[in-house]
């Protein structure tokens, strides 16, 4: 078993704290982002950053569907952590100041993948398509911040 990462970054218009305030609003604004990947959202704790416990299915290929269940955390400032409590996967929203009014987003999910062929396969295209996935996310963001 290794650790599979998955990255995907932009620049986004809008200043880093709007920017932050935005990704970390589970109640109204996340569900506006997620790609059709996303299924059965549920805000089941709190709903803004830290202390937020939310439920989503992700449809990552169409037979490979993940029901996550995920603890919000803010370690540090411009920094919020989405750690499922259903598998190993932990997701990593990163915002810092990218120039006047800009602010580039960074997210990245990490977890254990398998081993063998399987865990080969994950690691070569799952990257690929969560970042597809996410970057899709990222352009909503742009176009929400940008407004």
């Amino acid at each position: 078993m290794g650790q599979v990462e998955a990255t995907t970054e932009r620049i986004v218009t809008g200043k880093p704290e709007d920017v932050f305030d935005a990704i970390a609003d589970y109640r109204d604004t996340r569900p506006r982002l997620l790609p059709q990947q996303f299924s059965e959202y549920e805000v089941r704790e709190g709903g803004d950053g830290e202390g937020t416990v939310v439920h989503w299915k992700l449809q990552a290929t169409s037979k490979r569907v993940r029901d996550c269940l995920l603890e919000v955390s803010e370690p540090s400032d411009g920094r919020l952590v989405e750690k499922d409590r259903n598998s190993s996967m932990v997701t990593t929203w990163t915002v810092t100041p990218a120039g006047e009014g800009k602010s580039r987003v960074v997210v990245t999910s990490t977890w254990i993948g398998a081993t063998g062929i399987g865990g080969f396969f994950e690691r070569t295209f799952a990257p690929k398509g969560l970042a597809r996935i996410y970057d899709e996310l990222l352009a909503k963001l742009a176009t929400e911040t940008a407004e």
